[in-house]
């Protein structure tokens, strides 16, 4: 396994493992990743024996959630949730209309893909943009109805969208004595079973201001939303818990690790240690992508474990076997993103991401199965 960089210089550099594209490859999938720290998108997809990572520019790009079964995503803003469709009639479009870069000094063009070979399996287009105001949107899961529910955070509520409301809370923290814009517990961790929420993570159990941050190392806390019970407490800034093939995963991002929680003993096991703060992940076979941050020196991430055992702490992506616990590739961001929000696993290995101004958002249209007759026209 060697490290391998972009073949473009960037201003927001990465660099790779060889055997990240094959990973990726191996197992028909790419990655959204989201920084809001850079205000980027970033696509991770293999092309051939490389790594792809297209940047598309998104104002303060928190949560993002896939609805596999309609091929919806939606992606939280500073201010809005942003809704995307897969349109997968676009892919031969964007196929045929893409123009390569040219190439590095000294270099020349790859060959050119054959036309029998389609390099884009999906393509989302935006649908529909939600404002929802500055409530710092952080996790976000479909239920198997469709319904898109999402942790406001400034106001410590899990939420759904409903007609001209901002936001409509759905669950609150019991400990939390009035709904204010006030960050009291930093609740940030969104996990589903059988299709519906059932499990948050917060930084503290506090009802004050901000109240969270006095004891951010060991405050964190693991809550059943459908008893309101108190399942881990003592945790270092929970992120991202996930029930995946049997089991209950959940990032420790204050020590920088990933563990395991039995729910039954109410206990967690560290499974491996990371060189960053660990706060995003997804899953895909026997593999966890893990989102790594390298946090600022602020008074928000000092005083945790992570500091204290790290110095320099790295940011990108970590490819972790979930059976062993050992790290197998990276993507490593060395210029431009400091801090990973939400990585999520697509089921599709080269996909597009379109903003509003790309032509074919205003050339492209999806209707209802029962209008397309209209569209065939009266049959001769």
């Amino acid at each position: 396994m060697s490290i391998q960089p972009e073949k473009q210089p960037h201003p927001l550099r990465s660099v790779y493992t060889s055997n990240f594209p094959a990973i990726l490859n191996q197992l028909g999938v790419s990655l959204v990743i989201s920084t809001y720290q850079a205000g980027k998108l970033i696509i991770a997809r293999a092309d051939g024996d490389s790594l792809n990572t297209h940047f598309i520019g998104f104002n303060k790009p928190m949560g993002v959630a896939l609805n596999p079964k309609t091929g919806e995503m939606a992606v939280g803003g500073a201010h809005t949730i942003w809704r995307y469709q897969n349109l997968p009639a676009l892919a031969r479009k964007l196929d045929s209309e893409e123009t390569p870069p040219p190439p590095p000094p000294g270099e020349k063009y790859p060959p050119p893909v054959p036309p029998e070979i389609q390099r884009y399996d999906a393509v989302f287009v935006p649908r529909q943009v939600h404002v929802s105001g500055d409530v710092d949107i952080h996790e976000m899961a479909y239920a198997s109805d469709g319904q898109l529910w999402y942790l406001n955070t400034k106001f410590g509520s899990l939420c759904t969208l409903e007609g001209n409301s901002s936001f409509v809370p759905r669950w609150n923290p019991p400990f939390l004595s009035a709904l204010q814009p006030e960050d009291r517990c930093h609740l940030n961790g969104l996990c589903m079973e059988n299709g519906a929420p059932r499990f948050v993570t917060m930084l503290g159990q506090t009802d004050t201001p901000g109240g969270w941050r006095a004891n951010k190392r060991s405050g964190g806390l693991l809550m059943d939303l459908t008893n309101n019970q108190v399942l881990l407490e003592g945790l270092s800034m929970p992120h991202s818990p996930r029930l995946y093939n049997g089991k209950f995963w959940i990032l420790e991002s204050g020590q920088g690790s990933l563990a395991q929680v039995d729910l039954n003993s109410r206990s967690w096991q560290t499974v491996t240690q990371l060189p960053g703060f660990t706060r995003g992940m997804d899953f895909a076979g026997p593999l966890a992508f893990i989102g790594l941050s390298q946090v600022r020196e602020s008074a928000v991430f000092s005083g945790i474990p992570l500091v204290e055992r790290l110095q320099e702490r790295i940011c990108g992506v970590w490819v972790v076997n979930i059976q062993t616990g050992e790290i197998l590739a990276f993507l490593r961001f060395e210029e431009g993103v400091q801090e990973i929000f939400a990585v999520q696993v697509v089921p599709a290995r080269f996909p597009a991401l379109l903003d509003m101004d790309h032509p074919r958002v205003h050339d492209s249209y999806s209707l209802p199965d029962e209008a397309m007759h209209l569209v065939r026209g009266k049959q001769a």
